[in-house]
């Protein structure tokens, strides 16, 4: 008991430094991979539902069916965000596009050419990254320093698990942001329980999706309901918004 106690006086104090706008008591932020059409179809509607905006990392996979409906969705104040061209990662059946043979200078230019691609629709100049299965190297080099350096991008998410609660903001990389990356079928407990956590540090969580109802690492269109549905009950003291919107609002109010 008093290590739980510990704990959360911990993160209550780490958290204090950062006001949440409209008197909220904490932030949660939806991410969607791979623009995949189950997102579209399934997760898009329910969020539209509830009254949120979420962040939908975008690849190549975006055609002339489905740019019209990222571009609508851009316009309604969703964010569209950049995940790289070819989505390069290590050697694996589900990874047409090995990274080994990659180097950071030539998965920079990949992201650069995402970031025009994206401007062509939505025409935003201003981007977030999310590295491509959650791998910061490319050929055994880390180029987290190296995307630094060229300023592509404003903010860029990692992975993690149920700990990715952040409460350090001021020790917080802005190119290395946790995340809560869910596994093929997580349960609607499993992703409440995440955001409690979350409510109970005063901090923020940022979820992982991939499929919903359809595609892979699948999340089921129920499970994902209960979520909107909890985070609909805690309107009043959890921020639900977008990847930048929130990293935003923790540089304009903390010090670095």
């Amino acid at each position: 008991m008093f290590i739980l106690i510990w704990i959360l006086a911990y993160y209550g104090s780490s958290a204090q430094s950062i006001q949440w706008p409209h008197h909220k008591k904490a932030v949660i932020v939806l991410t969607y991979d791979d623009a995949l059409l189950s997102q579209l179809d399934t997760a898009v509607p329910q969020l539209k539902h509830a009254g949120f905006k979420a962040t939908f990392f975008l690849t190549s996979d975006i055609d002339s069916a489905t740019i019209p409906r990222w571009r609508a969705l851009a316009r309604a104040g969703f964010e569209l965000a950049n995940h790289t061209v070819l989505h390069p990662c290590s050697s694996g059946e589900d990874n047409p596009v090995p990274s080994e043979h990659y180097t950071p200078h030539q998965m920079i230019r990949e992201i650069e050419v995402m970031n025009h691609f994206l401007f062509a629709v939505d025409g935003k100049n201003s981007r977030t990254f999310a590295y491509p299965c959650t791998e910061t190297t490319v050929g055994g080099v880390d180029y987290v320093d190296t995307l630094r350096y060229y300023g592509l991008v404003k903010y860029a998410r990692i992975g993690g698990d149920t700990s990715a609660v952040i409460t350090d903001f001021a020790h917080l990389d802005l190119l290395r942001i946790p995340s809560f990356g869910l596994e093929d079928s997580t349960s609607a407990g499993t992703l409440i329980a995440f955001v409690k956590a979350v409510q109970q540090s005063g901090g923020m969580g940022i979820i992982m999706f991939h499929g919903i109802g359809g595609d892979y690492i699948t999340t089921r269109s129920s499970d994902h309901q209960a979520l909107l549905n909890y985070l609909v009950q805690n309107r009043g003291t959890i921020w639900v918004t977008t990847f930048q919107q929130a990293l935003d609002h923790v540089i304009k109010n903390i010090s670095r």
